[in-house]
């Protein structure tokens, strides 16, 4: 294998994982931020995805150090019972994300093309399946069209941004750690505990375990630097996203608040209003983008944890059928969709501890790791990360039961 071909094989699997990042709960939560807070909460997403950074190489290296997957290794080195339990639990999660991912897409083509929104739902499904496909044609092609659909979220807040505009001096204050009282605490907390999605912390590792395989260790700490970079860009680019999503909505809707109104629907009808038929349009096609590329993502890291946990994987179409099943129900009762999707979140937030601890002890340990072990002061950042979303989401947990 040439010195060049290593290091492209590895420019991908970020922007694969980043979809978790920009999926359409990201959407309803973004957006309400701006709406009630205007640029105050930046700095939020700017933390978060900084975290997320650190997460998803560590789950990239992972891959590339052993050959295994997360899924795979917890299976092998968890006492059997504690592996049944992850699995479990992944799958519950799985059914949360696919809530999200769904709803989302399914608003996207209501808007774009008044679609029902149950028939939306299964048209997202055909797509998502349609996607996956290509992964059987080879993994590159399959993360080139999640590229792809990451790239048009990307493009289509950059124009809707381009023509809506923004406050400089806003957005430089939004950078300044504050809130708006305790509501405020209360959704930034929402931002930060649902940005990093336990499936795309397994995922990334599934996506990395075969590219260092057969090569020596000098390969691979290249192939690692090549990751390294990757998942900068990825996740840096999911962050201007998020940003975006959130000065949008404070340039179009901090004026006059969301009035109880769902915020996601509320930003393309203002859009619509007040920029034109265009802007709607183009917010309109990235919703649907973000929903469909997160729904095949997240189909395919269900795959990934079947097949870690039990070492055993389900028929495509049966995977999809049992996971969907929540989000097609919850459209075809057509309950509020902001709503589901932000009870979407607080079950993702359960999930978030039971993918990212064992992410941080398995990292840790030289007999896992090889000469790829994490340093120390790498294993007290991830730790610290870990902690503070699992307090993080402990207290969203607890605030929307509350209040």
């Amino acid at each position: 294998m040439s010195r060049l071909r290593p290091a492209t094989t590895m420019v991908g699997p970020a922007f694969v994982a980043a979809v978790a990042y920009v999926d359409p709960g990201n959407f309803a939560t973004n957006i309400s931020a701006g709406a009630q807070y205007g640029y105050t909460l930046i700095w939020v997403i700017m933390v978060a995805n900084v975290m997320a950074m650190l997460i998803q190489y560590l789950s990239a290296k992972l891959g590339l150090a052993t050959g295994h997957d997360l899924a795979e290794l917890c299976r092998e080195r968890l006492p059997r019972r504690v592996s049944f339990g992850l699995w479990v639990q992944a799958e519950l999660v799985a059914m949360a994300t696919d809530l999200a991912e769904f709803v989302g897409a399914a608003i996207g083509l209501n808007l774009l093309f008044g679609v029902p929104m149950p028939v939306a739902g299964l048209i997202t499904a055909v797509v998502a399946f349609a996607i996956l496909a290509l992964e059987q044609r080879g993994y590159r092609r399959f993360e080139l069209a999640i590229a792809a659909l990451f790239g048009v979220v990307f493009l289509g807040f950059a124009y809707d941004l381009f023509w809506v505009g923004a406050d400089p001096v806003g957005v430089v204050a939004g950078l300044i750690p504050s809130f708006a009282g305790p509501d405020g605490v209360l959704l930034a907390v929402g931002i930060i505990g649902a940005t990093v999605m336990p499936h795309a912390i397994y995922l990334h590792s599934a996506l990395t375990k075969a590219r260092g395989r057969g090569e020596g260790e000098e390969v691979r700490r290249k192939l690692l630097k090549s990751l390294r970079a990757d998942v900068i860009v990825a996740l840096g680019t999911a962050s201007l996203i998020n940003v975006s999503m959130l000065v949008l909505a404070a340039s179009l809707l901090h004026a006059t608040g969301l009035g109880g109104a769902d915020p996601i629907l509320l930003a393309h009808a203002d859009l619509d209003r007040y920029v034109g038929g265009g802007a709607a349009l183009v917010f309109a096609v990235a919703l649907l983008a973000s929903g469909v590329s997160s729904s095949s993502v997240g189909t395919y890291a269900g795959q990934v944890v079947m097949r870690g946990f039990l070492n055993r994987s389900l028929p495509l179409f049966l995977r999809r059928g049992v996971t969907m099943l929540p989000a097609l129900v919850v459209l075809g009762l057509r309950l509020p969709a902001t709503d589901s999707l932000v009870l979407s979140q607080v079950v993702l937030s359960f999930g978030i501890p039971f993918a990212l601890v064992p992410l941080v002890l398995l990292t840790r340990r030289r007999d896992v790791m090889g000469p790829f072990v994490n340093r120390r002061i790498t294993t007290i950042a991830a730790s610290s990360c870990a902690a503070v979303i699992i307090a993080l989401n402990t207290y969203l947990i607890v605030g929307v039961f509350a209040f």
